[in-house]
Parts: structure tokens; C-alpha cells; sequence
């Protein structure tokens, strides 16, 4: 057995974040998602591990630490992103009706697609895999819209931040259904149904997010200590992860908490005015949303590097893998077409094509229990679809960048014709009398 010592594996992670600056500086110019270079970097790595006779780690506790912790800091970054403000009810409801229906619709097309293409998959469980592979990836989309209108990219940072959150919520209500349709015979106890739970815990979880978020905002407000910010979010980590073995919605209390700082003034009106210190808000404020980003990008770069590490890449080249993921794009696309052209009109592009899937798809996919599973679905699907939709997304955005390039010619000629004095005389004539 081969053992590593610390300081090639302290070399090793240093060079994966030097390769991943440099793949999203490349992904910045190309509009090639960064995320594909990663995961491409994982499998160089893993059949490099082969080459020396590693062929088996079990990488999926550390995928799942990192995932969970990348999803905690990614819906904060996004959330410090969403601007609360009058003129953009209109996009925010737009973005909120779109990613619901999309999602919703997506799920139970997938599901259709998976239930008829695999045999004994039933219902339920083939809802439970659809669900992954229904949800937007805000770690991937975030980062390649940077080139976009201010209005296209604010509609995608809504759009996958409301997938995600949403998306999570109803995946946890499809195992919470499946449990309660299957119980445990050594619990005796009354089981809640899944729908007033659903109900009751996003209510609880709403309570919970608000108050932490004025306590925790208004204490830290008057911390000075350099190690502040690490604080504040290794507490909200604690509380993401008590409100998950409580059996909330604890995305949606770092989902609140980051649309609080980021809207202070909407959220501390009248006698909470008096709690908000400005200046130091707007410190932490900033030194937030510096974190976030640098955090995420860290923990985007390790997770996507471990997963290409970890994937059997020959598991995409079956037939059945082919068949069943090809059925799956065109639901994916074509109904993201039909909502689009209902909510948005004819400018639906590159919209439609920025539709990948990604870590939440990854890491509920690994959340689902061994004995809710199915062997029988093929986690080639998965890659399949998540390279699919990344790299469809990738020649959008490159159609749509040699499009905004083509410059606008205007015939000299026709314009100095069109000209014309009060007379009604061109000016060409007016100035040679």
C-alpha cells in the first residue's frame, strides 16, 4: 500500500489551487466552465494514482464534508448578491416562476424518463434520482455569466439560487415521503406526515433564520478581532447543521441571513434602525462578501477535483447511460424553452442554454440512503448529464460573445442622403447654394 507523506500531499493541494486560478483566468476568456477543467484535472489525477498502484480510496467522506461546507458558502455568496429593490420585483418574480416550474416540471419529466428507461425502478425512487438532476448548479452558473448584461446575469444569480434552496427542500420531502411510506418496524411512534412537516419545518426554519440574523449581525457588529469573519461563518455552519439533524430547512437560514446583509436597509426599519451601526455594517458587509468568494472558490476547486478523482469515467460510453441521458437533455432543454418563452418573450438567449448541473446534483445524489436506492441506476448518467449541460452552456456563451463582437456598420452614404434642412432640402444641397 502506498502511503503519502504531508508535504507532497501540502504541494499537491497547492498546486490544485494554482491550476484552478489559472482554469478559471482561462474560463474567464474562453467561456469554458472552469468546473469541466477541474473535474478533468480529478481524473488525470486518479488514473495517475493507478499508474503508481493506488486504485482504491474512499474518497466520499471527504466529498461529502467539503460539498456540504461548498454549498453552505455558495448560497452565501449568491445571497450577498441579491439586491431587494422595487425595480427588480419584476425579475425576481420572474426568475422565482421560472426556476419552480422548471425545476418542478424538469423533476417529474425525469422522473418519467427514468422510470420507463430502467426496469425496477418505482415511482418514488425514480422521483428521488430525478431530483438531482432537475436542480441548477449556482457553483457552476455564477461564475461564467460574469460577461452578461446586468439584467441576464442578475436573472441567472436569482434563477440558481432559488433552484438550489427549492430543489433541496422537495429532495428532502422525497425521502421524507419515502420513509413514512416505508417505517421502521422497531419505531413504534406516530410519524408525521411528510407534507405538514414540509410546511412545519420551512416555517420553523423562516423563525429561526430571521432571529439568527439580527442576533448574529448585531453582535458582530461590535467585534473588532481579526478572526471575526471565521467566526461568524463556523457559527453559521453550526447552525446549517443543527437545523439538518433537527429536520429543517437550514438553506434557507443562510439563505436569509445573506439577503439581510446585503439589504440592511429593507430589513432594519423603524425601532430596528437604532440597532444597525452603518459603517460598521457596511465593514462587515464587505469583508463578507471577500470571504465568501475566496472560501467558495476553495472549496469549489477541492470538491470538483475529488469528485473527477473518484468517478469511473468508462461508465458514460453504455448504451443505456447514452439512451437514457439523451432522453433526459431534451426534456431538460425543452422545458426550459416552453417556461422561458412564457415568462420572458422571444430574448431567451443564451438563457436557454445555461442550464448545468453540478455540485448540489453530486452531493444529493451521495445523500440518498442505501436502502431508498437503486443499483440499477447508473451514476454514469449523472456524469454524463453534468458534462452534457456544462459544455452546452459553454458553446452558448461562446455564440452569444461572437455575436455581441460583430460590429455595428453603418452606410455613410445613406445617412448624409437622410439629412434634411427645415426646407425640406438635403444639407448636401443647402450648403452648395
Amino acid at each position: 500500500m502506498v502511503e503519502f507523506g504531508s508535504y507532497p500531499l501540502i504541494i499537491a493541494g497547492c498546486l490544485i489551487i494554482l491550476l484552478s486560478f489559472l482554469f478559471s483566468k482561462l474560463a474567464y476568456k474562453t467561456n469554458i466552465p472552469s468546473v469541466l477543467m477541474l473535474i478533468g484535472l480529478g481524473v488525470l489525477i486518479q488514473y495517475g494514482l493507478k499508474l503508481i498502484h493506488v486504485h482504491e480510496i474512499n474518497f466520499f467522506p471527504i466529498l461529502e464534508v467539503i460539498g456540504i461546507i461548498g454549498l453552505i458558502m455558495i448560497v452565501l455568496e449568491a445571497a450577498l448578491e441579491l439586491e431587494l429593490k422595487k425595480e427588480k420585483t419584476e425579475l425576481i418574480v420572474k426568475s422565482l416562476l421560472i426556476a419552480t416550474f422548471g425545476l418542478v416540471v424538469s423533476l417529474f419529466a425525469a422522473s418519467a424518463i427514468i422510470h420507463y428507461s430502467i426496469p425496477d425502478m418505482d415511482w418514488l425512487t425514480s422521483l428521488l434520482y430525478a431530483t438531482p438532476l432537475s436542480i441548477l448548479s449556482s457553483a457552476i452558473i455564477i461564475p461564467s455569466v460574469g460577461k452578461l448584461g446586468e439584467e441576464k446575469k442578475e436573472f441567472h444569480v436569482y434563477e440558481s439560487t432559488f433552484s438550489d434552496i427549492i430543489g433541496i427542500m422537495i429532495f428532502y420531502f422525497m425521502l421524507n415521503l419515502i420513509e413514512y411510506q416505508n417505517p421502521d418496524p422497531l419505531l413504534n411512534s406516530v410519524v408525521m406526515h411528510p407534507t405538514f412537516s414540509f410546511f412545519i419545518s420551512t416555517g420553523v426554519s423562516l423563525i429561526v433564520a430571521f432571529l439568527a440574523s439580527y442576533l448574529l449581525l448585531y453582535i458582530f457588529q461590535f467585534i473588532n478581532d481579526g478572526a471575526r469573519l471565521f467566526l461568524l461563518i463556523s457559527l453559521l455552519i453550526l447552525l446549517y447543521a443543527v437545523g439538518k439533524i433537527l429536520h429543517l430547512s437550514p438553506l434557507i437560514i443562510i439563505l436569509v441571513f445573506g439577503v439581510v446583509v446585503q439589504n440592511n436597509e429593507l430589513f432594519y426599519r423603524g425601532f430596528l434602525r437604532k440597532y444597525l451601526h452603518q459603517e460598521k455594517f457596511e465593514t462587515l458587509k464587505r469583508e463578507l462578501h471577500f470571504i465568501t468568494r475566496e472560501s467558495a472558490f476553495v472549496v469549489r476547486t477541492f470538491f470538483f477535483v475529488i469528485f473527477g478523482a473518484s468517478i469511473l469515467i468508462s461508465s458514460i460510453f453504455s448504451f443505456r447511460v447514452l439512451e437514457v441521458s439523451l432522453l433526459l437533455l431534451f426534456s431538460i432543454y425543452g422545458i426550459r424553452w416552453l417556461f422561458l418563452r412564457v415568462f420572458m418573450g422571444s430574448d431567451i438567449f443564451p438563457q436557454l442554454w445555461i442550464a448545468p448541473r453540478g455540485l448540489i446534483t453530486v452531493l444529493l445524489y451521495y445523500a440518498i440512503p442505501p436502502e431508498y436506492g437503486s443499483e440499477a441506476f447508473d451514476s454514469g448518467i449523472l456524469l454524463f448529464i453534468i458534462i452534457a449541460t456544462s459544455l452546452i452552456m459553454t458553446f452558448g456563451l461562446i455564440g452569444t460573445a461572437k455575436i455581441q463582437d460583430i460590429p455595428l456598420i453603418i452606410n455613410p452614404i445613406v445617412d448624409e442622403d437622410k439629412l434634411y434642412d427645415a426646407n425640406g432640402n438635403s444639407e448636401k444641397e443647402s450648403s452648395e447654394d
